[in-house]
């Protein structure tokens, strides 16, 4: 058991490392950034879009914190104005499917899942599902009222006091995140060595072959599911290196990861918007699962007619 501590302890520490060298200045960069002019200007030039999609100006604000930095800024933002219910109905949607972009992007990218794709995919998501949410949804009119309000923080005063809070909470970042990898990787050593993790696979096989993935890519959306997609990543990367996850695979596992994460925590902290949370978690789930098994479809009949031609060349020679 102590073997098997170290080694897990070890990789966690790797792991930590690697996503820790990409949280850690995205975090600190962003956090400088929230105290410039530079996010009001990003705010000021999205708000003549905001009548696209059902949403009035103000909503720029809670959009733009929750994509630069998380869900939990940006519904601090929310309930910092007088939205109604269909506008935080959108509001929620569209961050349930695009936060925190630039680090959960960016770690993506350590899985050699392009930054662009994930970035699209999930902007794409967000604006088409509030444009539809516009469309058909005629009420919702009557102002929100929300549960409770989070602690306000004072904002640091001077340059001095910008850069501490900001270096603070990336150090935070990096410090949370060794405390979710770290245990993690020790207890999937455990499966791992114990043989839980191939028994696991063979439970969820139909899951992933519906969705046009192979089994070993199983472990990749738990963790997704469950802890997030930055916080996931650990597992992906340990996917990619020790299950042989093939590129195809990894894709559409981000594909459906980028749609559907955290689903217990990012449809729980929506709660106090005063929503309801059900259709939220509905639609995450099927825009995932229809969404990845389509593409999923897509890509192995090609592949696959790929395969037959390239056969065929093989036997006329």
């Amino acid at each position: 058991m102590k073997g098997i501590i170290l080694r897990g302890g070890k990789k966690g520490l790797d792991l930590t490392w690697t996503l820790g060298k990409v949280i850690f200045p995205v975090t600190l960069i962003v956090t400088i950034l929230q105290f410039t002019p530079f996010l009001s200007f990003v705010m000021e030039w999205l708000e003549p879009v905001m009548s696209w999609i059902g949403l009035s100006g103000e909503a720029t604000v809670p959009l733009v914190i929750g994509n630069f930095l998380n869900l939990y800024a940006g519904i601090a933002a929310i309930l910092t104005f007088d939205f109604t219910v269909k506008e935080v109905f959108i509001l929620a949607i569209m961050m349930s499917f695009s936060h925190n972009l630039l680090i959960e992007s960016t770690v993506a990218k350590r899985v050699g899942v392009s930054w662009w794709f994930v970035a699209g995919v999930r902007l794409t998501l967000a604006l088409v599902s509030a444009f539809l949410i516009n469309l058909f949804w005629k009420g919702g009119n009557e102002i929100a009222q929300y549960g409770f309000a989070p602690e306000k923080v004072a904002n640091p005063n001077g340059w001095f006091d910008i850069i501490t809070h900001a270096l603070q909470t990336a150090l935070m970042a990096v410090i949370q995140l060794a405390l979710i990898v770290i245990p993690l990787m020790i207890v999937m050593q455990y499966l791992r060595e114990k043989g839980w993790l191939d028994l696991f696979s063979k439970w969820v096989a139909p899951a992933t072959r519906f969705l046009g993935m192979e089994r070993n890519t199983s472990m990749t959306l738990v963790a997704g599911l469950t802890i997030g997609l930055a916080y996931g990543a650990g597992l992906m990367i340990q996917a990619v290196e020790e299950d042989g996850v093939s590129r195809k695979d990894m894709y559409l596992a981000i594909l459906f990861l980028v749609s559907c994460h955290a689903v217990v925590e990012d449809t729980l902290i929506f709660i106090p918007l005063g929503i309801p949370v059900w259709p939220l978690l509905a639609i995450r789930l099927v825009t995932a699962i229809v969404l990845t098994a389509t593409v999923g479809f897509i890509w192995n009949k090609f592949q696959h007619r790929k395969e037959v031609t390239n056969e065929h060349s093989y036997h006329s020679l």
